[in-house]
């Protein structure tokens, strides 16, 4: 299988987190494990959307669901070290876009990992795509 090779331009990040990798993110080989490294971006995520005044789900059942997820690991981490996520859009069709994520390490600026999430809109209720909020795209198309 080829490899997933991931590269984003600088303009494309707009917001920036940090967090500590916990003792509880250390896997078999003492470093931060990849289940950890997912966590942390869906919690970046999280942070992203809260910052911007945007809720999971709106009181019509219309929320962010994840289409998937690709990880390109550029380095280890290790506890107790503080890692900056930087998040951004891109790619926007009719239903959705991509979540990206560049991550350093917060000291030395060392590349740690660059991911993406696809995502749609979707209606939990009636369980089916919907196309984009203008107020979505509005905010968010231009960056």
């Amino acid at each position: 299988m080829a490899r997933i090779k991931l590269s984003f331009p600088d303009n494309a990040f707009y917001f920036e987190t940090k967090m500590p990798v916990r003792i509880t993110d250390i896997n078999g080989a003492n470093h931060l494990g990849n289940d950890a490294l997912i966590s942390m971006l869906s919690e970046a995520r999280a942070q992203f959307l809260v910052n911007y005044g945007v809720q999971e789900a709106d009181k019509d059942g219309v929320g962010i669901i994840v289409t998937d997820l690709a990880t390109m690991y550029q380095s280890e981490s290790f506890f107790p070290e503080m890692l900056r996520f930087e998040v951004g859009l891109m790619d926007f069709n009719k239903y959705g876009g991509d979540f990206v994520f560049r991550v350093t390490k917060a000291e030395s600026g060392q590349p740690v990992a660059l991911a993406k999430y696809g995502f749609v809109f979707f209606n939990y209720q009636r369980k089916s795509v919907v196309p984009m909020p203008e107020s979505f795209r509005a905010r968010f198309g231009d960056e």
